[in-house]
Order: structure tokens, then sequence, then C-alpha cells
């Protein structure tokens, strides 16, 4: 919680990532908000208010996953409505004729782009969703103590720069 709300204005990308994985974390403890703060959340040493304010939460959040049909797959309609706006913001940026620098960022990274839609479900979701969870795949092949292979890394790159030339030129 206080890491999305610190992550969310300064990188949209980080805070979308960070997202994916507490969506994945409250699936990992059954999407039981009293576990989460039994075993969990000590971990950090907050202070009582703290500790409350991260219990409630990712027990609405946990809430939220089960309202939505979320328990096993997807992301809550707040992760969502974000990595909506950021597909505007990014459709918004290559309409824009003065937007030379982003335009060229988008067809280096378009060859990878295109390869993540064409793999498992990825049809279905827009450009910044496929860049965001190749992100969030790395990071999570990262945690695992794996090493991307220097393929995944020069793929990956292209990506990067294009997102972080998005959230230069105005936060979503």
């Amino acid at each position: 919680m206080f890491i999305a709300q610190k992550l969310r204005n300064p990188s949209i990308s980080a805070y979308l990532i960070y997202m994916y994985q507490v969506e994945d974390l409250v699936r990992a403890y059954g999407l039981d908000a009293d576990r989460i703060a039994a075993e969990y959340l000590p971990r950090f040493g907050y202070d009582e208010k703290q500790l409350q304010q991260a219990s409630e939460w990712y027990e609405s959040l946990a809430r939220m996953m089960r309202e939505e049909g979320k328990e096993e797959t997807g992301h809550v309609r707040v992760v969502q409505n974000t990595l909506d706006l950021l597909e505007d913001h990014h459709q918004e940026l290559l309409a824009d004729s003065e937007e030379h620098e982003y335009r060229a960022a988008y067809y280096k990274a378009l060859p990878q782009i295109v390869a993540l839609r064409a793999q498992g479900n990825n049809k279905d979701k827009h450009e910044m969703e496929n860049c965001i969870d190749a992100l969030y795949g790395a990071t999570l092949l990262r945690m695992q103590g794996k090493e991307l292979s220097a393929g995944t890394q020069a793929a990956l790159k292209p990506i990067s720069e294009l997102l972080r030339l998005g959230e230069e030129k105005e936060h979503v």
C-alpha cells in the first residue's frame, strides 16, 4: 500500500508492475486478508496505525478481486483503468506530429510488441498492457533468481525506453 502510493506519481510503469505483484501476492494467500495481516505484513515492522492501514488496504483489494472475478487472473478495475489511461496516453503521443522521438522509440519497440501480442492470451490486450506484462514477467524471473537471456534483455530495452519516454512526456 505505502509503496503503491509512492510509485503512482513518479513512475506509472513501476506502479503497475508493483500492483501486478500485489495482486499475485493476494492470490497466493487465497484472497485471505486475515492471513496477509498475520503472516505477511508483520515482516515490515509497521507501527500499529500503519499495520491497520495496510491490513484494510489488502482487505479492500481482496474484496475487489472477489467481486470482480479476478481470483485467479486479471487485474482489478483500478489497475485496468490505469493501464487504459497509459494506452490512451500512448495513442495520443503517437498521433502527435511533434512527437518524433516517441514515435521513433515506438518503431524500435514495435517488433517486440508484435511478438508479445502473438503469444498466448496477449491478442486482446492493448500495446501498453503487453509492454507492462513483459516487464512484469522479467521481474518475476529475477525474483526467482533466474537470469534473463541476452535476447530477452535486448527485447526489453526498447520497451523500457518507450515507457520511459511516455512517462517523461506527461504523467497519466
